[in-house]
C-alpha cells in the first residue's frame, strides 16, 4: 500500500541502532529513460489511497507494509515496472487488498528513485500509461495481473477540443491565483501544453479534489467525455476555491489582530524576563481563561468575564485593581448558573416529613403539597413567595428547614431585622473599596444551586435610612414576573431568581410596605393552644433538650400535669420558646443531681416543679379581677400572639373631665372619648342622671402601664365599662369582647380573632362578644375551643350591653 505523503523527519534517538543506519539508495533513471521502456503485459500491483496516478505525472510515494516492499524490491530487481491502482476504501481488516478492493483501471509507471529509510521505502514513480486489468496471475504475497494497455492520446484539431483546452487552462490558472497551496508556476506550465490529454491529466493531479472524482476521469477514455467530466470537476473546483478566498480575506482582519496581540505578548513576555519579573500572572491568566471556557455561564456572565479578564492581562499583578478584577472573576465563576438540585416529587413522602418535624400548621403544609402537586405536573414553575406570619415561636423559621428538606433542596436563611443599607441585598457597585455582592447573591454561592430554599426572616423588621430601602430592592427579588432578570450591582449581570423557592417570615404585617406585601402569599401561623403545648412539648422539646443535656431517656420523665403547670405558671406565650427554656432548666438541674451522684433518675411531678423553677412566674389574669363596676374584660392582639387586657373606669368629683392612662396610642384614646359621647347621648336610656357628668371626671386606665397599646378593638370594651361604672353593675369576670364602634354605636369588625380566641381559652373566658362580620373567621378557630366558649356576634352596641349588662335593648 502506498500514499502520496512527505517522507517524515528522521528522529533522533540516542541508543537507538535503527536511527544511526544509513540510508540504502537505489541507482536513479531519469524522465526520459524511463519513458522508453517498455511495459510488460504482467505487472505487479499496488493499491493507492487518496491520490491517483496520471500518466506523464511524477509523483512521491511511501510504503512501509511489508509485502509491498517485497514488491518493490522485485520490480527494482527487473524493468521497474509497477502498476498503481486506486483502492476503493483506505483500511481493509487484514491489511491486505484483493480484487474486489481496487478499481480496475490504474497506471503504469516507471520508478524513478528508490530510497529505504527507517520509517518506510521512498519511491518517485513517474506515470506512464492507463492500462484496464484483465485477470489476476497472482495473490499472495502481493498481486500480479495481465493488463491490456490503453493507447495513448491522438493529436486532434476539433475545434471544440481546442475551445475546452482553453477554458481549462484559464480556470485552472484562476484557481491557482486564489490558491494558497498551488505554485504560481502550474499556471504558466498549463500554457505550455499543447496535448489535451496531457493537459487534462496534469491540471486533475495537481487539483484538491476527490480521488473518487480523479478516478473517474483515469477511467474515461473517450477524450471529449473526459474533457467534459474534466470541466465539471474544475469549475466546482473553482467555486470552492473562489468561496474558501472570500472567507478567508472577511477573517484576515481579525486574524491579523491576534497575530499582532501574539506578537505584542510574546514581546512583553521577553521584555519582562530580561527584567527578572516573574511570569505567575500569566499563569493565573491562562487558569481563568480555562475556567472560563468549562464553567456553563450564561451568555451575559461569560461576555462580561471575558472582558474582565482581558482587563486582568493587561495589569501589573501589585496593582489594586489586579486584585479586584480577579475577586470579580471569582464571583462569577463560582455561581451555580445552571446547577439544579432535583426536586423531590414524591409528595407522601413529603407530607411524611412535614408531619414529622411540626405539629400542627396545616395551612402551611397544605400549601407546600400543593406546590409540589402542581411541580409535579408542570415541568419548571416559577417558585412561589410565601410569608409566614405569626407571634415568636411558632415555628415560622424550622418550617422552612422542614420544606427544604421534604422537597430536598438546599437550604439558607437570612436575618434581615436592622437591615437598613439597600446594597445588603442588591451589593455594591465594584467602584467602591472592599465591594461584595448582596446577601441573595452570596446566599446562592454559598448553598451551589440555583434553586434552594431562601429565607429571608423578620422581613418585617427592615428598616430605611440614608442608605436606601431594603425593602425597595427586595420589590424585584420577590416578584416571580422580574426576579429572572435579577441584577445585582457587583455583578452587573442578570441572573435568574425564579426557581428559588423564597420564604419570608414576620410577626407583623401592618409594618411591610404594601407593594411588597402584594408579592407575598401570606400564610398566618396562630399561637398554640394547651394541648398542642402538651404533644409538642412530649414529641420535640422534652426529646431534644435532654440530648442536649447528655441526658438518657431513663434518667429524666415529665409527668402531663408537671407539663401543665410548665405551661400555665411559668410561660405566657403563644409561641413555644420560654417553655423550651423552662424544660431545659429541669434537664439542667436533673443533670446536676445525677452528676454530683445525688440521683440516678428522676421523675418530675407536679410537686417538684417548684425545686427546680421556683415560684410561679405567672398567675391567671382572672384571678387578680374582683366584681367591682367599671372593670370589663378585653381581648388585644400583640406581636406575640393574644393577650387579655382590663380597662378599669373610675369616677370622682370634679367637673366633666376624661383622664387617660395606661400608655394609650391615639386611636385608643379616639375610641374612649367616642365611647363616652356616646353614653352621654344614650343617658337616659340607662338611666344615668345627666347632670352627673357635669360634677364628676372620669378616669380610665388600662393595666400593664408601661406597655404601649393602640388600636380600635378596645372600643366596645371601654364604652361597656363606662356603663358599668355609671350604672353600679357588674359584669360577669368570665365574659371577654373586643370590637370597634362608632358614634351611632355600631361594632365594626377588628382583626386577630384567632390570636385573642386563642389568648381567651388560656385565660379561662367562657363568653366572648365579637363583632358580626368577624363570623366568618370562626373557621380558622379549633373546634375545640368553639364547643367550650359561648360566642356571640353583635352588631351594635346594645346587644352588647345587653348580654354583658342586662340593659334593655329598647328605646324610651
Amino acid at each position: 500500500m502506498a500514499k502520496n505523503t512527505p517522507a517524515p523527519k528522521k528522529k533522533q534517538n540516542k541508543g537507538s541502532k535503527t536511527a544511526k543506519q544509513p540510508n540504502i539508495s537505489f541507482p536513479e533513471l531519469s524522465p526520459t529513460d524511463a519513458a522508453e521502456i517498455e511495459l510488460p503485459d504482467i505487472q505487479s500491483i499496488l493499491p493507492l489511497f487518496d491520490v491517483a496516478l496520471f500518466p506523464k505525472m511524477v509523483v512521491p510515494l511511501i510504503v512501509m507494509q511489508k509485502d509491498s516492499v517485497k514488491l518493490i524490491d522485485d520490480a527494482m530487481a527487473e524493468k521497474r515496472v509497477v502498476g498503481f491502482v486506486v483502492a476503493k476504501k483506505q483500511d481493509t481488516p487484514d491489511g491486505k487488498y484483493g480484487e474486489e478492493d481496487i478499481y480496475q483501471v490504474g497506471t503504469s509507471a516507471v520508478i524513478l528513485k528508490v530510497a529505504k529509510t527507517p520509517e518506510g521505502t521512498q519511491l518517485l514513480v513517474q506515470g506512464n500509461q492507463r492500462f484496464t486489468i484483465k485477470k489476476y496471475v497472482q495473490h499472495k504475497p502481493y498481486l500480479k495481473a495481465e493488463v491490456s494497455l490503453v493507447p495513448q492520446d491522438e493529436p486532434s484539431d476539433d475545434i471544440e477540443i481546442k475551445g475546452m483546452m482553453s477554458g481549462l487552462v484559464n480556470t485552472f490558472s484562476r484557481i491557482v491565483e486564489l490558491s494558497p497551496i498551488l505554485p504560481k508556476e502550474f499556471a504558466a506550465m498549463s500554457q505550455t501544453i499543447s496535448e489535451p490529454g496531457t493537459l487534462v491529466d496534469m491540471i486533475i493531479s495537481t487539483l484538491s479534489c476527490p480521488v473518487e472524482d480523479k478516478q473517474k476521469i483515469l477511467e474515461t477514455i473517450d477524450l471529449h467525455k473526459r474533457m467534459k467530466e474534466a470541466m465539471r470537476v474544475i469549475n466546482e473546483q473553482f467555486e470552492i476555491v473562489k468561496l474558501g478566498d472570500k472567507i478567508q480575506r472577511q477573517a484576515k482582519g481579525d486574524i491579523n489582530k491576534s497575530q499582532r496581540e501574539y506578537f505584542l505578548r510574546q514581546q512583553l513576555k521577553t521584555i519582562k524576563q530580561e527584567l527578572g519579573e516573574t511570569d505567575k500572572e500569566n499563569v493565573e491568566v491562562d487558569e481563568y481563561r480555562t475556567k472560563i471556557k468549562e464553567a456553563k455561564m450564561t451568555d451575559e456572565a461569560k461576555k462580561e468575564a471575558e472582558r474582565e479578564l482581558g482587563r486582568l492581562e493587561r495589569m501589573h499583578p501589585s496593582s489594586s485593581e489586579y486584585t479586584v478584577s480577579a475577586t470579580y472573576l471569582d464571583w462569577l465563576l463560582s455561581i451555580p448558573w445552571h446547577v439544579s438540585s432535583k426536586d423531590n416529587l414524591n409528595i407522601a413522602k413529603a407530607q411524611k416529613i412535614l408531619n414529622a418535624d411540626h405539629y400542627g400548621l396545616e395551612k402551611a403544609k397544605k400549601r407546600i403539597i400543593e406546590y409540589l402537586a402542581v411541580r409535579k405536573l408542570k415541568n419548571d414553575p416559577k417558585g412561589p413567595i410565601l410569608c409566614f406570619v405569626g407571634p415568636p415561636g411558632t415555628g415560622k423559621t424550622s418550617l422552612g428547614r422542614s420544606i427544604a428538606r421534604a422537597l430536598g433542596r438546599k437550604f439558607y436563611r437570612i436575618s434581615l431585622g436592622g437591615v437598613r443599607d439597600e446594597a445588603e441585598i442588591r451589593g455594591h457597585r465594584r467602584t467602591y473599596v472592599g465591594a461584595l455582592p448582596g446577601r441573595i447573591i452570596q446566599g446562592i454561592r454559598r448553598v451551589e444551586t440555583n434553586n434552594p430554599v431562601f429565607m429571608l426572616d423578620e422581613i418585617d423588621k427592615i428598616g430605611t435610612d440614608f442608605r436606601g430601602d431594603p425593602s425597595a430592592a427586595l420589590l424585584e427579588v420577590l416578584d416571580p414576573e422580574q426576579n429572572q432578570n435579577f441584577s445585582d450591582h457587583y455583578l452587573d449581570v442578570h441572573f435568574d431568581l425564579s426557581k428559588v423557592m423564597f420564604i419570608t417570615t414576620a410577626n407583623v404585617l401592618e409594618t411591610i410596605p404594601p407593594a411588597l406585601k402584594d408579592r407575598m402569599e401570606t400564610i398566618r401561623l396562630s399561637g398554640y393552644m394547651l394541648e398542642e403545648k402538651l404533644k409538642i412539648a412530649d414529641r420535640y422539646l422534652i426529646p431534644r433538650q435532654r440530648n442536649e443535656n447528655g441526658l438518657e431517656k431513663e434518667q429524666i420523665r415529665f409527668t402531663p400535669a408537671s407539663i401543665k403547670r410548665i405551661i400555665n405558671s411559668y410561660t405566657h406565650e403563644a409561641g413555644l420558646r420560654n417553655l423550651e427554656r423552662e424544660i431545659a432548666a429541669v434537664c439542667r438541674g436533673v443533670a446536676t443531681k445525677i452528676a454530683t451522684k445525688v440521683s440516678t433518675d428522676e421523675t418530675i411531678l407536679l410537686s417538684s416543679v417548684y425545686d427546680y423553677l421556683g415560684p410561679i412566674k405567672y398567675t391567671p389574669e382572672l384571678a387578680k379581677k374582683s366584681l367591682v363596676p367599671g372593670v370589663c374584660t378585653g381581648l388585644a392582639w400583640t406581636e406575640s400572639g393574644g393577650d387579655i387586657l382590663f380597662i378599669e373606669a373610675i369616677k370622682m368629683k370634679g367637673s366633666n373631665k376624661l383622664q387617660l392612662t395606661g400608655k394609650l396610642g391615639e386611636v385608643m384614646k379616639e375610641s374612649a372619648n367616642s365611647a363616652l359621647s356616646f353614653v352621654r347621648a344614650k343617658a337616659t336610656l340607662f338611666n344615668i342622671d345627666e347632670s352627673l357628668f357635669e360634677k364628676h371626671d372620669i378616669h380610665i386606665h388600662v393595666p400593664a402601664g408601661a406597655t404601649p397599646k393602640d388600636g380600635p378593638s378596645a372600643g366596645v370594651t371601654i364604652l361597656t365599662a363606662l356603663v358599668s361604672l355609671l350604672t353600679e353593675k357588674n359584669i360577669p369576670h368570665d365574659l371577654a369582647m373586643s370590637g370597634e364602634i362608632t358614634l351611632r354605636g355600631q361594632v365594626l369588625s377588628v382583626g386577630g380573632i384567632k390570636e385573642k380566641v386563642l389568648a381567651a381559652y388560656r385565660a379561662g373566658i367562657k363568653k366572648i362578644i365579637l363583632p358580626k362580620d368577624n363570623q366568618k373567621d370562626m373557621e380558622d378557630i379549633p373546634k375545640k375551643i368553639q364547643d367550650s366558649i359561648q360566642f356571640h356576634f353583635v352588631e351594635e352596641m346594645m346587644q352588647v350591653l345587653a348580654l354583658a349588662l342586662q340593659v334593655k335593648h329598647t328605646e324610651p
